[in-house]
């Protein structure tokens, strides 16, 4: 059981869950939990979670040891492009599920991260990595994993205010006419097909920018911020401009579900991303180079055009 005795000063003001949330590190949901459950108080008397901060209030914070995360350790390989005692940022193969759910018991990026020799301080009182944002299973590339509390909190308040910036590569069927694009279009559920993502006139808030860095015949190259995060939204953005990811096969057509000879999954990878460090705010980059399989892919496609076909003239070499 961690304690923590925190003096509430003359400045402080709003809801108290929120202003434990601060001071602590800890998410607010959590800090929701620990109040419920009579672990947070002041002078000794219980306090609920939408009370408003008194300031000179002495809150006493007992934060409960973290229990074991009930999910098997698999040695399972995994590739670990940064580390530090925040986070850690991996680069995650392609066909590999994330988190376990129904039909993905085991085999998941989390039983691979359990096997690691990493100590994970307890996320939301649970001894287990902090996902604090996913990538589809077919989806390759880096993705961020929280060893703790105060990290999670971190890195979900920067994503929630754009300030992680996520690069991917991937590969469109088409000429994309313009160098250099954005589209803002709203995504929710498809309304014909609820399992699957739209473009919707009242879906949420939606941007991906993108740039040509390759073109190959009848295929792009792109690299492509993205902006917000909604779910497969890189995928639903390219198709509603009719372009869409080369090997999908939910939101491509025949030709791009197909792809270029040597596809076998979807052409789409998590490449280049930045963010705060949650102690000390420097400036954390890392990168992946694109796998093999989708290496190959490219070099098919270069030699059937007899080299490269044009490449922005800021990318040839290494991106800018």
């Amino acid at each position: 059981m961690r304690r923590q005795t925190i003096v509430v000063p003359e400045t402080a003001q709003g809801r108290v869950d929120r202003f434990v949330a601060d001071v602590s590190g800890l998410s607010r949901s959590y800090v929701q939990k620990l109040i419920s459950e009579g672990h947070v108080t002041a002078a000794g008397s219980a306090i609920k979670s939408n009370d408003s901060i008194i300031p000179g209030w002495i809150l006493e914070l007992e934060v409960p040891d973290p229990i074991p995360l009930a999910v098997e350790a698999e040695e399972i390989p995994l590739s670990v492009v940064y580390e530090d005692d925040d986070l850690l940022i991996v680069d995650k193969a392609a066909g590999l599920v994330v988190h376990p759910a129904v039909g993905h018991q085991t085999g998941t990026l989390v039983n691979a991260l359990l096997a690691r020799d990493t100590e994970y301080g307890g996320i939301a009182g649970v001894q287990r990595p902090g996902i604090v944002h996913r990538l589809d299973r077919d989806t390759s590339g880096l993705l961020m994993v929280a060893k703790h509390d105060k990290s999670q909190a971190s890195l979900m308040a920067q994503l929630k205010a754009r300030g992680v910036k996520k690069t991917y590569l991937g590969l469109v069927l088409g000429a994309v006419a313009a160098t250099t694009g954005r589209i803002e279009a709203p995504i929710g559920r498809d309304p014909n097909h609820r399992t699957r993502m739209a473009v919707v006139p009242d879906g949420r808030e939606s941007v991906t920018g993108y740039r040509v860095r390759e073109r190959l015949g009848a295929w792009t190259l792109l690299e492509l911020d993205l902006v917000t995060g909604r779910t497969h939204q890189i995928r639903v953005h390219l198709a509603a401009i009719g372009h869409p990811l080369a090997g999908d096969p939910v939101y491509g057509n025949g030709t791009s579900r197909r792809g270029p000879e040597g596809t076998t999954t979807l052409f789409l990878h998590s490449w280049r991303i930045e963010l705060q460090s949650p102690t000390d705010g420097h400036i954390i980059r890392a990168t992946a180079p694109l796998p093999p399989a989708l290496e190959d892919v490219l070099n098919g496609l270069r030699a059937e055009a007899g080299g490269f076909m044009g490449v922005a003239p800021h990318q040839k070499g290494e991106p800018a």
